[in-house]
């Protein structure tokens, strides 16, 4: 099915913000409390195009000049979930009520009930609602940039919302925060060997990354963004090992999951305000920065750099931002004369929802995958990273 993602010109789920306040008295030229009073502000109805089921949103209050996010009460029916999306700053949701169901793109369904927190980074694709059998309700606040705090992107499927789910405690949730998953681990020695033209290494890598999971569409993947990275000829080879591969797993009866195509994005969409809009995102900023320096010097590659690596690449939800910036660093830390990009990419991991936990991870399997060399020069810039983040 094809979908397009649709960027709203309103603040997510903020359908009516109209209601009655009331001034608290202060002295003459100094600001003053405001009460908005329950029940004065009419709830709408979740409109089909971004949800399923039955939706009620309840407007709480708009962003302002002084606080750049909004907040609403959401409640979902049994059965009922929003579609797919992903938001420009950051989100939080607090469950109110119930028992519901949450899930980013490429994970696992989990399970959150009343008391639980949820905090969703820039740019991860995620969706969540009710479970099967009960409500839920959720506050949602929400950052925005240009009044827009939300892209909607295709429905949640219901066979992605009957999967398996786990539950998330605490103690899990501390847990999956401190390391990487299988597959992302695989990303790894994929990605690096790819950059560095190690075929033989590459081909025991690629074996390693379908065994543990990954799809066949997924490394494809990897292996067409590493051009952006390591150039068109390290691409090349790489694709052209994992054809070697895939021949001699199909010789030995072995068949792997081919994984998911690409969305289609639409026709007119802009490239190059999403590809800056993604840099930024990747960079920490919530507002997209004036051009200087490269951009300056040669405004062409600036421009390949949007409307191509993170507009045409990124934009292609086969992996989501977490994995294309693992296989990034990945390549990044392999190779030699990139530091300053090293530097900027280990920050845009974090940027887009990887923990500290998880990055030291990704020096582990650096190190026990790739090499001491490759991992003792990624922690050194590591080092500087989480110093600049305190």
């Amino acid at each position: 099915m094809k979908h397009t993602a649709i960027l709203l010109a309103v603040p997510f789920l903020f359908l009516s913000v109209a209601g009655k306040c009331r001034a608290q008295s202060a002295p003459e030229g100094k600001p003053a409390q405001t009460i908005t009073q329950a029940g004065s502000q009419s709830p709408s109805k979740g409109p089909a195009a971004y949800f399923t089921g039955n939706v009620t949103v309840a407007p709480l209050f708009p962003a302002n000049e002084t606080a750049a996010y909004s907040g609403a009460d959401i409640t979902f029916e049994a059965g009922a979930r929003s579609a797919w999306h992903t938001h420009p700053t950051r989100q939080r949701l607090v469950v109110t009520a119930g028992v519901g169901r949450t899930a980013q793109w490429g994970g696992l369904v989990q399970e959150i009930k009343a008391g639980d927190v949820i905090w969703c980074p820039p740019g991860v694709k995620h969706w969540h609602g009710a479970s099967p059998a009960t409500p839920m309700t959720h506050l949602s606040l929400a950052g925005e940039v240009n009044n827009q705090n939300v892209e909607w992107m295709e429905k949640v499927t219901d066979e992605h919302y009957n999967a398996g789910t786990r539950i998330m405690n605490t103690t899990q949730a501390t847990n999956t925060t401190h390391a990487l998953n299988a597959k992302q681990q695989g990303i790894i020695p994929i990605a690096a060997f790819t950059a560095t033209g190690e075929q033989e290494n590459l081909k025991t890598a690629l074996a390693d990354g379908l065994d543990t999971g990954l799809a066949v569409n997924e490394i494809k993947e990897i292996l067409v963004q590493m051009y952006a990275y390591a150039g068109f000829p390290r691409s090349l080879s790489g694709i052209q090992t994992f054809m070697a591969v895939m021949d001699e797993r199909q010789a030995k009866g072995i068949r792997d999951v081919t994984g998911k195509e690409a969305t289609p994005m639409p026709a007119d969409w802009n490239r190059d305000e999403y590809g800056a809009k993604v840099r930024a995102r990747l960079a920490g900023q919530e507002v997209i920065p004036p051009p200087s320096g490269y951009q300056l010097f040669t405004p062409v590659i600036d421009t390949f750099l949007k409307e191509h690596l993170f507009a045409d690449i990124f934009a292609r939800d086969i992996l989501d931002h977490q994995d294309r910036e693992l296989a990034t660093i990945a390549a990044l830390a392999s190779m030699t004369g990139t530091r300053s990009q090293l530097q900027f990419h280990l920050g845009s991991a974090m940027n887009v929802g990887l923990t500290e936990g998880q990055m030291r991870d990704f020096l582990s399997v650096l190190k026990a995958k790739v090499g001491d060399k490759e991992s003792e020069s990624a922690q050194e810039v590591l080092t500087a990273v989480f110093n600049s983040r305190k």
